[in-house]
């Protein structure tokens, strides 16, 4: 079992990198839900299949390498990296032409050989960094 889920697991990331989502929704469950920090609520399948799409169109070539993945029962946990190339406008910034990187953990709850619980920690901060944004301190008063 935990080698067909870290298969599903690797087939969801290739089916995204190639925008299949035909394949993509057949390696979701109906009731399926992704979660991830700073997000009010979790996603159901047309927030994945929207959010994809909205980022792929500023980062058209963005690829995922999975770095390492282990499985326990019905758990698989993703370390992975992903990479890319600004070519359009991305949260309010216009297309820098860097080539990025952005490392993240997913976890994902398999059942009946489909994803029905995904978590997702990106590093979203060193990808805004890499575009230019800059982190400073609020202005406090004396």
């Amino acid at each position: 079992m935990q080698e067909e889920n870290k298969r599903i697991a690797r087939e969801v990331f290739a089916a995204i990198d190639g925008g299949n989502f035909d394949k993509l929704k057949e390696l979701l469950s109906d009731d399926f839900s992704l979660s991830s920090p700073g997000s009010p609520q979790p996603w159901k399948k047309d927030d994945l299949f929207n959010g994809i799409k909205t980022f792929y169109a500023s980062f058209p070539d963005w690829t995922h390498t999975v770095d390492d993945i282990i499985a326990d029962s019905d758990k698989v946990v993703i370390k992975l990296t992903g990479r890319g190339t600004q070519k359009a406008i991305f949260e309010d910034i216009p297309p820098t032409g860097k080539k990025v990187t952005q490392s993240a953990i997913h976890i994902m709850t398999l059942i009946n050989g489909k994803v029905k619980e995904w978590w997702a920690v990106e590093d979203n901060l060193g990808l805004m960094t890499q575009l230019g944004m800059e982190l400073k301190p609020t202005k406090t008063r004396k």
